[in-house]
């Protein structure tokens, strides 16, 4: 049984579904049945056309389940005739991009739109989810929960706002590039999409900024799969075709004067991708970025970063006076601690922050980063 190609077909024939009128959470439950009569019966007798056999299976359990319940999921519109595969063929708009839209819906919050569509669209688990927001894994379920209780019975005939697709993307893009499920380049796919049928700066800025990091991807990890952290980076793997793209993308949209955050961080991004060498990044304009970060969104996580780069533009202590000022339950402030103690010379604190931040990382890629970091460190003040 091809997993890959159930899950690639899935979120469009949840489209298929939500588009003839299902409400969410019951078309939701019609796919999962769906695909576990896929795994049952494909193996002896796979289908010529697999999208077009999930979402004749899927309508069927629908209306099996709205025949059963009828009080409750009556819909007047609702057409009581089962679609032939033919009904399933691709429309012009890519169907799981529509899903981000329809999961993106006015009668969620942002972050209930977010996070369903990550679990719905994404592929994601709740306790990815969660680790993207930060928050305890019974907690999001909970908000998950409550996401599908609010649009379930809701026609979605109105697509959510620009800017909640936007963050959706993002954080896909986020868990793919540094998390155990692979979903950058979908998230690149959909955003160029995204792109090529709204005149929107921030999607330019979106998608500059995913493929500026994208870029740096194949230097990221040694070959025995250890951090590379981007001053030891070789930038000869770097892909300067895709930075090319990403800094033209990102000048186009700088151009019309109408920043938003997604562009401010592409800039920082491109200021790095242009550094021939890590010493000759311009940290100056880097700090400056980051104070239009700090501007626009006021987010602690980027005042953290803009505190590293003070750190590298005005000397350690600079940093650290800056980081003074932040919550030291930020995630990452141990360890940017850590290293601006390093650049200070402090060995015996750094060691001591960096072992710290290793215990309290939640990827395992990084805390044997972190790991490393400190036991250099403590080598170094025993030699």
């Amino acid at each position: 049984m091809d997993e890959v190609l159930l899950r690639s077909l899935t979120p469009g024939v949840l489209a298929v579904l939500v588009r003839r009128g299902a409400d969410f959470a019951a078309a939701e439950d019609a796919v999962q049945d769906a695909l576990v009569e896929a795994v049952r019966v494909w193996p002896a007798d796979p289908p010529r056309d697999a999208k077009g056999w999930l979402v004749t299976v899927a309508w069927r359990r629908f209306l099996d389940a709205r025949r059963a319940d009828a009080a409750r999921r009556r819909r007047e519109d609702l057409v009581e005739e089962e679609p032939g595969p033919d009904t399933a063929s691709v429309s012009a708009v890519d169907d799981t991009l529509q899903l981000y839209f329809l999961c993106a819906h006015p009668s969620l919050t942002p972050a209930s739109a977010v996070a369903l569509t990550l679990r719905a669209v994404g592929g994601l688990t709740t306790r990815q989810i969660a680790q993207a927001y930060l928050v305890p894994e019974a907690t999001m379920a909970q908000r998950i929960s409550r996401a599908k209780r609010t649009v379930s019975g809701v026609r979605f005939d109105r697509p959510g706002d620009v800017a909640t697709v936007l963050r959706v993307l993002y954080l896909v893009f986020n868990e793919g590039y540094s998390g155990d499920v692979d979903l950058a380049a979908e998230a690149i796919r959909l955003t160029r999409q995204l792109a090529a049928v709204i005149d929107h700066p921030e999607v330019a800025g979106l998608l500059a900024l995913m493929l500026l990091h994208h870029a740096r991807r194949a230097a990221r990890t040694a070959p025995d799969g250890s951090l590379v952290p981007l001053a030891e980076q070789d930038r000869g793997r770097w892909d300067t075709a895709m930075i090319a793209e990403g800094v033209g993308i990102l000048q186009a949209a700088l151009a019309r004067d109408r920043l938003g955050e997604f562009q401010a961080q592409a800039a920082v991004a491109a200021l790095h991708a242009d550094a021939p060498t890590a010493e000759e990044t311009d940290w100056v304009q880097i700090v400056e970025w980051y104070d239009e970060l700090v501007r626009l969104t006021g987010s602690p996580v980027v005042r953290l970063n803009r505190a590293v780069a003070v750190g590298e533009a005005d000397g350690p202590r600079a940093g650290l006076a800056a980081l003074a000022g932040l919550d030291p339950s930020l995630p990452r402030h141990t360890a940017a601690a850590a290293y601006l103690h390093e650049r200070d010379g402090d060995l015996a604190t750094a060691a001591r922050l960096y072992a710290e931040a290793a215990r309290r990382a939640s990827d395992l890629a990084e805390r044997d980063h972190l790991t490393r970091q400190a036991a250099r460190l403590n080598s170094r003040r025993r030699g």
